[in-house]
């Protein structure tokens, strides 16, 4: 039933804006899940250019730089913030470190080459990005090199990876945690802008009383 969600035609989850978690897997189970993938994931038969994951990198570095320099602010103004706004603001700079890293890892040439989907909601992305979609929306964004050592195994008992998608493992995986901070970037800046709000609202009531 997972596997024929996952299939479904439906938008893009680059346009949705919750968090990437699914139904949190234990290890074989995991296992049980790449495996499926594996025998699911069709791919062009020729590199293609596919869909650009650096047009919604970029998009996100925007967002995420948005949010920061908000929650900077509200700490000079020593307005309270979330304890997830005070982490993005204690390790923005690994933030910043992974996003280079990406941009070095996955030039043009080389994403051209990795095998591209031709089928479900990641259609014309690198099959390796789907793979590494799939780990973190099941562990729910808990990296374990063990479990994803598993994880690619199961996968390869049906369907071998290429040398160059191995390479990428790491590199989708920091795309899609990436995507995965930039989505609760925004939940922190709604709760940021509700609580302006409600300060608002009290010194507006107070002021009148």
């Amino acid at each position: 039933m997972m596997l024929e969600r996952w299939l479904r035609p439906r938008p893009s989850p680059w346009f949705n804006e919750e968090p990437i978690r699914e139904e949190l897997f234990g290890v074989e189970r995991l296992e049980d899940h790449a495996r499926s993938l594996a025998r699911a994931q069709a791919t062009a038969p020729r590199p293609t250019r596919g869909v650009s994951l650096n047009a919604r990198l970029a998009d996100n570095e925007t967002r995420l730089r948005q949010t920061f320099r908000t929650t900077i602010q509200s700490v000079k103004t020593e307005t309270p913030i979330t304890p997830a706004a005070e982490w993005l603001v204690d390790n923005f700079h690994l933030v910043e470190r992974h996003l280079r890293d990406v941009r070095t890892n996955l030039p043009p040439a080389f994403y051209r080459l990795l095998p591209k989907l031709v089928a479900g909601p990641f259609v014309g992305c690198p099959r390796v990005f789907g793979v590494a979609w799939a780990y973190v929306a099941h562990t729910d964004s808990r990296f374990d090199v063990d479990v994803l050592k598993r994880f690619i195994r199961a996968y390869q008992v049906v369907q071998p990876l290429t040398i160059g998608e191995l390479w990428a493992v790491s590199t989708t995986l920091r795309i899609v945690l990436i995507e995965n901070l930039r989505r609760l970037a925004v939940r922190i800046e709604h709760s940021q802008s509700e609580r302006r709000a409600a300060d608002g609202l009290v010194d507006r009531i107070l002021g009148t009383e």
